[in-house]
């Protein structure tokens, strides 16, 4: 996988119900966006990252599930601007597995919320999906 040097912003946010640990949701999103920098703040778990290896496993399940048409269908229904973003089961997450919703009842105690920033956002869609 070769990644291109593509100027970036990556933001993950997930909510964290009462019932839940913030410690479990900070583990699921740090399983799947392991290059980022995590902050728990007040009911929400929030990360960010400004490089691309940061959607390595992401690329990766895409690859081997062959699930481009889900990911290019979210990517390209919530295009706006210079933005796009995508929902990821939060449960799957927590076990290192990476499930991609389509709404965010999918997902029941709510996704993590994959936000994607770039002046070249069609560089970084084409590269997931090359």
């Amino acid at each position: 996988m070769k990644i291109p040097n593509i100027n970036c912003k990556i933001e993950m946010v997930c909510p964290v119900n009462l019932s839940e640990d913030p410690d479990k949701v900070i583990q699921a999103i740090s399983n799947i966006f392991p290059h980022s920098n995590i902050k728990n703040e007040n009911f929400s778990i929030k990360a960010q990252s400004n490089e691309l290896r940061s959607l390595e496993k992401i690329y990766e399940s895409i690859v081997s599930t062959q699930s481009q048409k889900s990911y290019t269908r979210n990517l390209e229904n919530n295009l706006e601007g210079n933005s796009t973003w995508f929902f990821l089961n939060k449960q799957a997450a927590f076990v290192d597995q990476i499930a991609i919703c389509d709404e965010a009842e999918e997902s029941p105690l709510g996704p993590i919320k994959v936000i994607l920033d770039s002046s070249n956002i069609d560089g970084i869609i084409d590269w997931i999906f090359d």
